[in-house]
């Protein structure tokens, strides 16, 4: 399993290195996501199914399954979306920000993003070695959630894709899902990662290792929510939308779906609530 590791670790380096190279060549930044996506996946899936293990074949084979159909989802539908289009504005920011050292800063910041895989396909890991005996109420639980949340990640996109053919440019997409959160496919991404722990959970204790598991939704929220997702994607709609973007952020929730609440609307009594 250490060789296993070891080999899944110098891949996606390489993969990340590839990544580099590709956007330095092309001058399009959505390459670099695609081929993390796809890495992330196949070092995931290796992991899974690698010898030796306790674990029954029928967890692992549905770790494999489940992280397989996730890369081959993401990968394909950032492939599609990079093919033709100008630079990700994440990554152009960067480029102006960093200016004549961008390239040899880009290629930290790739090998850190390869290191960033690490929790989550460590997660698929532990997931598929469980030893308890399957299937359980745990596998289908976490094998529902994994569903749900690419069904839903792949809805999102569909309709923020249906909005930009259909919108003039420069609006905001509020259809569907994205009426109720500013970012639906990031929150499902999340949803995603919450699988692993549920299915690495075993309730006699004996699999004490599982509870790493809970690493990858953890990391994957603060990443997306607070670093590399959020953050960045809407600083550059503040700048581009101006008012507009301001407007739907009142009205709209940040990551999470749901009605949004505002604590500064009037009460019954004619009263305020309180930040």
């Amino acid at each position: 399993m250490l060789l296993f590791s070891g080999a899944a670790i110098a891949a996606l380096s390489l993969a990340m290195a590839l990544a580099w190279l590709t956007r330095m060549r092309t001058g399009q930044s959505g390459w670099i996501d695609a081929i993390w996506s796809a890495a992330t996946g196949l070092a995931a899936f290796v992991l899974a199914l690698a010898p030796p293990s306790a674990a029954p074949f029928g967890r692992r084979a549905l770790a494999a399954g489940l992280v397989l159909i996730w890369a081959a989802r993401l990968a394909g539908h950032i492939f599609a979306r990079t093919r033709g289009a100008g630079d990700d504005p994440r990554y152009a920011a960067l480029a102006r920000e960093w200016g004549a050292a961008f390239p040899r800063r880009l290629f930290v910041f790739l090998q850190i993003q390869a290191a960033a895989a690490l929790p989550l396909v460590g997660a698929v890991a532990l997931a598929a070695r469980s030893p308890r005996p399957f299937p359980d109420l745990f596998d289908l639980a976490g094998g529902l959630v994994a569903i749900a949340a690419l069904a839903g990640e792949g809805l999102a996109d569909a309709q923020l894709a249906q909005f930009r053919r259909a919108a003039p440019s420069g609006g905001l997409c509020e259809i569907g899902l994205w009426g109720a959160s500013r970012h639906p496919n990031y929150f499902f991404e999340f949803l995603f990662w919450c699988a692993w722990p549920l299915i690495a959970f075993d309730p006699s204790g004996a699999y004490p290792r599982g509870l790493l598991a809970l690493a990858a939704p953890a990391f994957i929220y603060w990443l997306l929510a607070h670093v590399s997702g959020v953050p960045p994607l809407e600083k550059h709609m503040r700048a581009s939308r101006g008012a507009a973007f301001d407007d739907y952020a009142r009205r709209v929730n940040r990551f999470f779906p749901g009605p949004r609440i505002n604590f500064l609307a009037p009460r019954p009594n004619g009263c305020r609530r309180n930040r």
